[in-house]
């Protein structure tokens, strides 16, 4: 009975260290609360990079209005900002926020800025850009506003690129086929 015990523990444990979900992080929101991502479990989630001095920015207006519409059937997007990329992203977390609801009305979780390349990348950056880890595939993040879409099962389905829009129908289709169990 004890082998059954150990063998059991460690199966459980190999499993920990090789999920491949979003579901192993707990990320700080933007007002510093911790949030594990596991709480979105059995949501289509949008994992965006974001910046609030970038070209494209104005794609905070499409976010939140692809939210609005599907949210009550279980699309999260959740913003992280960075200034990785031409430090366009230069407020502090509350700065940030207030601009967001200021000029785009934001209401889909943001977190605190993080990094999402680099020697200080976020583990949950590293997560998404490493098929080793994610288990789907290798991707760099090109710019402000790339998209990671994550399934209900907490697995990365698709890289979105920085300039494809989520008004874009090859993103809406993707989206809307996981919403519908696909």
């Amino acid at each position: 009975m004890k082998t059954i015990g150990l063998v059991a523990s460690i199966i459980l444990s190999t499993m920990a260290v090789n999920d491949n979900t979003i579901y192993q992080f707990a990320m700080n929101s933007i007002e510093g609360t911790e949030i594990n991502l596991a709480d979105y479990n059995g949501k289509v989630v949008l994992i965006v990079n974001v910046a609030s001095e970038c070209g494209f920015t104005p794609q905070y207006a499409e976010l939140q209005t692809l939210y609005d519409q599907h949210k009550d059937e279980g699309l999260v997007i959740l913003g992280f900002p960075a200034n990785n990329f031409g430090a366009q992203e230069p407020g502090s977390n509350e700065e940030i926020q207030a601009f967001c609801e200021k000029n785009y009305g934001v209401t889909f979780p943001m977190f605190s800025k993080i990094s999402v390349k680099g020697d200080d990348m976020h583990p949950l950056y590293q997560f998404l850009t490493q098929k080793e880890k994610n288990g789907h595939s290798e991707s760099k993040v090109k710019w402000n506003f790339q998209k990671y879409l994550i399934g209900r099962d907490g697995t990365l389905r698709e890289v979105i690129d920085p300039g494809i829009r989520v008004s874009d129908p090859r993103v809406i289709t993707s989206i809307e086929a996981l919403l519908a169990g696909s």
